[in-house]
């Protein structure tokens, strides 16, 4: 049995779920998602708890059936509590900014950086410290953005400048060989 998969979800009282079958509907005070997953997995609603159940042993089953209650526990706490990914701008002239609800990236190109937030995300931006959240409801969208808007400037392994995840440790490399050895003979 897995060991994750075997876990009920609890559901706070401010969420209502809707099971259809293999379709999982979730409201909360932040939001609402709705998936469908595999008809091979069981999901019952009872006494305030989700729990997820697979038909047989098959390998391919088996590997749903941690996935499945994941996905259902993020659902549940993203319109119950909410999720917040934050990045870190680093470089001499790097700024980051809000353009109403846009968010305006400056690192280093001729032109700003001007992201969109998609439907259910927004941004929060502390410009002191150079530091953007990416706040919403459904965490694998959060993922996403977060991952596009490092890729517009990743971290660079020499000076360390860049957009990187906050905590994330660049692995720094030693400039030239021969730089402060001495010169010729």
């Amino acid at each position: 049995m897995s060991r994750i998969g075997r876990l009920p979800v609890t559901v706070p009282e401010s969420v209502k779920v809707e099971l259809n079958g293999s379709d999982v509907r979730v409201k909360g005070p932040k939001g609402e998602m709705a998936r469908s997953f595999s008809p091979e997995m069981g999901i019952t609603f009872e006494d305030g708890q989700i729990v997820v159940t697979r038909s047989s042993d098959l390998a391919p089953i088996r590997a749903l059936h941690g996935t499945t209650r994941a996905l259902i526990n993020n659902m549940v706490t993203g319109v119950s509590t909410g999720f917040a990914t934050e990045l870190e701008v680093d470089g001499v002239g790097y700024r980051v900014e809000m353009d109403g609800n846009k968010l305006a990236l400056y690192v280093g190109y001729s032109h700003p950086f001007i992201i969109d937030p998609p439907e259910g995300v927004f941004f929060e931006v502390d410009s002191k410290t150079r530091l953007v959240r990416v706040c919403g409801y459904d965490n694998e969208v959060i993922g996403q953005l977060a991952s596009d808007i490092r890729k517009i400037r990743p971290p660079e392994p020499y000076l360390g400048k860049g957009i990187r995840y906050k905590g994330e440790k660049i692995r720094r490399k030693a400039g030239k060989a021969g730089k402060g050895k001495g010169g010729k003979k």
